[in-house]
């Protein structure tokens, strides 16, 4: 089998061929990477991606640290026999090191350059600790995501209204959702008690970076703060627009003024 397998394969100077993830039900390109003979063999056998690493010289296994694996459902060999697709299901939702469901997260902008346009389902910090990360495919495992949660982006965007109406359409059609698919789809099966209850995990987090000495880390968790309270709003039917209509009633108001105008009771 193996012979036919790479028969066909037209590997490079160095043996490798350039291999493509794709995600099996929205079509999209979550990364790319590199295979030897060896690797695409144990992907065949096992039915999960293992890729060659050229920074390491090694062949390893996607999510080996992780958890993040690619479940293989399909092979396409391209017409030159030089690069191939693979039709996969990635667990935990995270392709790219830096938390993102894709490594291509950056969309060209005439008016701002390179821009960051993916949401970080989890932050790096929290995935790989301190040891530093690179998109390089070799160094791409990571701990299992416990699901979509939000952090910052690249770049540092302005987290305007309408980036809050994007997040809160994917938590809104993660409602009915299979829980063992998707962490809000989870939140939202064990119902409201659950949801509560990472809010407050959340807070306290966000409490604990600022005792920490706020930075990054105090972005990242009031990031994730949000996100869950995001979660709450969808589960009473609520959305991240209604608290921004609140804010802008506030505006100008004396912070005083509008806590004497609340109904008393």
């Amino acid at each position: 089998m193996y012979e036919e397998l790479l028969g066909a394969v037209k590997f490079d100077d160095k043996g490798l061929l350039c291999t493509i993830a794709q995600d099996r039900h929205s079509g999209r390109v979550l990364m790319v990477a590199w295979m030897n003979a060896e690797a695409l063999q144990k992907t065949v056998e096992t039915g999960f991606a293992h890729y060659y690493s050229r920074s390491r010289q090694k062949q390893w296994m996607k999510g080996e640290e992780s958890g993040h694996v690619q479940k293989v459902y399909e092979l396409r060999l391209d017409c030159d026999g030089d690069a191939l697709v693979m039709q996969i299901e990635q667990q935990g939702g995270i392709a790219c090191h830096t938390g993102r469901e894709s490594c291509f997260y950056r969309v060209w902008q005439a008016e701002g350059g390179w821009q960051a346009v993916d949401v970080v389902l989890k932050d790096e910090k929290a995935i790989y600790g301190a040891k530093p990360q690179s998109c390089r495919p070799s160094e791409t495992g990571r701990r299992f995501s416990d699901g979509l949660r939000l952090r910052q982006f690249i770049g540092r965007r302005m987290m305007d209204d309408r980036i809050l109406s994007e997040i809160q359409n994917v938590i809104d059609s993660r409602k009915g959702g299979n829980p063992d698919e998707s962490y809000v789809a989870g939140l939202f099966a064990k119902g409201g008690d659950k949801i509560l209850k990472k809010v407050i995990e959340e807070a306290g987090e966000v409490l604990m970076a600022s005792k920490d000495g706020g930075g990054e880390h105090l972005v990242y968790e009031t990031a994730d703060l949000w996100f869950h309270c995001m979660v709450l709003l969808a589960h009473h039917g609520l959305r991240a627009e209604d608290v921004i209509r609140e804010l802008a009633r506030r505006q100008g108001l004396s912070g005083l003024a509008e806590k004497a105008a609340r109904p008393q009771g």
